[in-house]
């Protein structure tokens, strides 16, 4: 018998009698049939509408419904669907979703941890799909009207989150924040969305590092993106400018990819462009601010291995952008023409920051050009250096 086995640990009971009370004093059974019928509650509790609830569990069914068995019933894929958003919902540890919803903790592990990656699997082409030239174009379009940032196709930047450390992992996963962490890699449009992201980085590895080895930097470089063809600023005269990027300054320029100037010497020309460009950077910041307030995984270290940490992530990220498209009418969050003296040459020698160089002053000039002004720009950085 296996419960014989020297040094196997012989098991008590087959269900705890408190386990065995769920469905009389479970909080799904309790509690899940009233919040149905309070749809302020609902979005409380669930970080989602009752319809987008709905309609995310008819996606993900046909993953999340198992079979009874003559030793025991099922768990339903609307309690595996609850317990996994109210996991990243609130970061509880599965020892406290065990005393509220009286199933097993490593029965929560492994549901959480299943849905999750069902959820990246069911969503990703749906609500995170690879994007074309007309993608890019209509993404350009967004930030031109929100932010007046011309031929911008996304704000870049990485997202430190924090985990338990993993076993024999010296100083990989350690960051300078004193903290161990995996890096969450994201480009973000002017609706907040997420476009483009890259996963479970190590923390000690820099942001301009992960995004330059990651499939995203690669696919940049090889120009296999799908990006538009270069075309002129709005209004200018002056050489076509390419689709950009737009970074802060931990991460190296390059022709599709724009950071601030260094803070040291610069002139009026100069600040405007940071300014403008930093009015398009922070929709990146944003999402991740909405994320994190949205999703609470991330507010206190993510207690569970590297890759299921991923997991969890891979899963905040495709609830997230499904949220925004579902529940976005609901979810409020947050003259003469100049031509440039520059002139562009992509593939010129030099090192490769040469051609980006280049780039950026073109766009240095139309900010202060007539055409690419902005009334408020010289007043916005009076009295900054």
């Amino acid at each position: 018998m296996l419960d014989d086995e020297p040094g196997r640990k012989r098991r008590r009971l087959w269900v705890h009698p408190i386990v065995a009370q769920r469905p009389q004093k479970g909080q799904f059974h309790k509690l899940y049939t009233d919040l149905r019928q309070d749809a302020n509650k609902f979005k409380s509790y669930c970080r989602m509408s009752i319809e987008t609830f709905d309609y995310l569990l008819i996606c993900l069914h046909p993953d999340l419904n198992f079979m009874d068995t003559c030793m025991r019933h099922s768990i339903s894929a609307e309690q595996r669907l609850l317990v996994t958003l109210r996991f990243l919902a609130t970061g509880n540890s599965f020892a406290s979703l065990h005393f509220e919803f009286l199933l097993g903790i490593s029965t929560i592990s492994g549901i959480v941890c299943h849905t999750c990656k069902v959820i990246w699997q069911r969503l990703r082409e749906a609500v995170m799909p690879t994007p074309t030239a007309a993608d890019w174009l209509r993404i350009a379009d967004g930030f031109y009207q929100s932010a007046q940032f011309p031929n911008c196709i996304g704000a870049l930047n990485g997202k430190h989150i924090r985990v338990k450390k993993p076993p024999h992992s010296g100083s990989r996963y350690f960051n300078y924040k004193q903290y161990f962490l995996v890096v969450l890699m994201a480009l973000a449009d002017s609706d907040y969305k997420f476009v483009i992201v890259d996963i479970g980085a190590y923390g000690s590895t820099s942001d301009s590092r992960i995004f330059s080895v990651s499939r995203m930097g690669e696919r940049l470089r090889q120009n296999q993106l799908a990006l538009p063809e270069p075309s002129r600023l709005p209004g200018s005269a002056g050489p076509p400018a390419p689709f950009v990027i737009v970074a802060d300054e931990g991460f190296a320029v390059s022709p599709h990819l724009m950071r601030p100037f260094p803070r040291r010497d610069l002139d009026v020309r100069k600040r405007i462009f940071n300014y403008r460009l930093t009015r398009a950077r922070r929709y990146v910041e944003c999402a991740f601010g909405i994320l994190s307030s949205k999703w609470r995984v991330f507010q206190s270290s993510i207690q569970i291995k590297p890759d299921n940490a991923t997991l969890v992530i891979q899963a905040c990220v495709m609830l997230y952008n499904f949220t925004r498209i579902h529940d976005a009418s609901t979810d409020a969050d947050l003259g003469l023409n100049m031509t440039s003296s520059v002139s562009l040459d992509l593939n010129r020698p030099g090192r490769p920051g040469t051609a980006g160089l280049a780039v950026r002053e073109l766009f240095a000039d139309y900010v202060i050009s007539p055409e690419g002004a902005l009334s408020w720009q010289m007043d916005a950085i009076r009295g900054s250096r």
